[in-house]
């Protein structure tokens, strides 16, 4: 599927408004897709963005929030995340076990796997119009919030490749400096920034801008060293992401892309990038970022641009992060077997808390259970680890408030660590590096230092509920 399949599909669905008036990409289509973000509305398509004085070309329809719902997220991915999780476990589980029958099943589900790497293909849909010189004056790039650096590309997937010619597709943001430079925003703790520091000299990049949703989420999920975005993609799908080589960069970007421009960054080229109004909710810092020099652009015809907004949540991205939290719990029990469930507060804007409830049979088992997150790949992030019992509901907040409030000595239960923290992080002493906190809210232990017993818990006699239960329409009671 492409984002203009996507569009339909969300059209039938009643999951999209066309804006027809003109609205201005400089603040006034922020502030529309944050309305509707807040207000769990629909998929936006701005059909008249306002031009700039001078700008060539014709209008560029804006597509905005349409990841903004977990309804949206679903049809995007083309089934439910709990469906997918399952798929994802299936995978993790696999063994080849020593019986012949076993070891057919399994190569047969290898040889599925496989079949969901990318596949190059000859045509692609993005060459239809060559932009030459390219121009990025014709996309209608957002300025999202008043104190921005400037109008930024919000929705790009950034390719790369690494030494052994390894392609990364990763998401990062790009601040418009001029028609052929902008900014690129990633950090030290990303794929692409690790291949731009292995360059010898310049680096070759490629953004594609308008893609399979699937392909898009790919982009910003915290995949595994060594597996290819676009076979994860693939994998949602259900069907391999076709590629097409680029015409100036020895890189291959989806072919059904609206959009693609082609370039490279210099290992001695920095400029100052940012404020940024962020999914913090703050504005992140101006830093001094590599510079991505647009050699080639070009693009479907009649091309929509893909673009968000990010800030104080609830926000589009919020969905984003619920479906990496879904989908990335099985890779977490695989590790640490003794986990029962995680939940990812849309509030912790993703890396800042983690509520997980784990299967308990040893004393110090939430310490490990928060030393183990901590190990993992981006969790190293996490902020807050607050670990409970197996039975707690991790989505109830108001649940797992209760048992923190009740369940903690703060001297006991509190465990605080150094370690790398997001570079989003605007509360540290130090710029990625700080104090992270773990919270152990499982009943606590003689052996973990509470030598005093333990109280039991409210419930009510079964008995009594089932009676009550069996007389609750004859009670004539107006709640329940």
């Amino acid at each position: 599927m492409d984002l203009r399949a996507f569009i339909q599909l969300l059209e039938r669905e009643g999951e999209l408004a066309r804006v027809r008036p003109e609205v201005d990409p400089y603040l006034e289509m922020a502030e529309i897709a944050d309305r509707a973000s807040k207000a769990h509305g629909p998929a936006l398509l701005f059909e008249r963005p306002k031009r700039s004085a001078g700008a060539a070309g014709p209008a560029v329809p804006v597509l905005m929030n349409q990841f903004g719902s977990s309804r949206r997220l679903e049809l995007a991915l083309g089934a439910p995340l709990d469906e997918l999780a399952g798929r994802i476990a299936g995978l993790l589980e696999l063994q080849v076990p020593s019986g012949l029958v076993g070891k057919v099943k399994a190569l047969g589900q290898l040889k599925e796997l496989a079949s969901y790497g990318p596949r190059l293909v000859k045509k692609a849909a993005f060459r239809e119009v060559v932009v030459e010189p390219p121009d990025l004056g014709r996309l209608p790039v957002l300025t999202t919030w008043p104190g921005d650096g400037g109008p930024f590309v919000t929705l790009p997937i950034v390719v790369t490749k690494d030494r052994q010619g390894r392609q990364n597709a990763g998401m990062y943001r790009l601040q418009v400096y001029d028609d052929q430079t902008t900014g690129m925003h990633w950090h030290i703790h990303h794929d692409g920034a690790a291949n731009f520091r292995e360059a010898d000299g310049r680096l070759e990049v490629a953004v594609a801008l308008g893609t399979d949703p699937a392909v898009t989420y790919a982009a910003t999920a915290p995949l595994p060293p060594g597996i290819s975005e676009f076979m994860f993609a693939g994998f949602l799908r259900g069907a391999p992401v076709e590629l097409a080589p680029c015409a100036t960069v020895g890189l291959a970007v989806p072919a059904e892309a609206e959009i693609v421009l082609e370039g490279y960054v210099d290992r001695d080229e920095r400029r100052r990038e940012g404020p940024f109004g962020d999914h913090t909710g703050y504005y992140s810092l101006a830093d001094d970022y590599p510079v991505f020099h647009v050699t080639a652009m070009s693009h479907r015809r009649d091309p929509v641009y893909p673009a968000t907004i990010v800030g104080r949540p609830p926000m589009e991205d919020a969905y984003l992060g619920k479906a990496t939290e879904r989908l990335f719990l099985p890779l977490l029990r695989l590790v640490q077997p003794d986990i029962v469930d995680m939940d990812l507060p849309i509030e912790g804007v993703f890396h800042d808390c983690a509520i997980i409830s784990v299967r308990k049979s040893y004393p110090g088992q939430a310490r490990k259970i928060m030393n183990a997150v901590w190990g993992m790949g981006q969790m190293m992030f996490t902020k807050f680890v607050v670990v409970v019992d197996e039975h707690v509901d991790v989505h109830d907040y108001s649940e797992v408030t209760w048992r923190v409030f009740n369940n903690v000595d703060p001297r006991r239960d509190c465990l605080v660590v150094d370690g790398p923290l997001d570079v989003l992080d605007h509360s540290s002493p130090l710029p990625r590096y700080g104090a992270k906190m773990g919270i152990d809210a499982t009943k606590t232990w003689p052996e973990e230092g509470h030598p005093r017993e333990w109280p039991e818990e409210l419930a009510m006699d079964p008995a009594v509920r089932a009676r009550v239960d069996a007389r609750w329409r004859e009670l004539g009671l107006p709640f329940g």
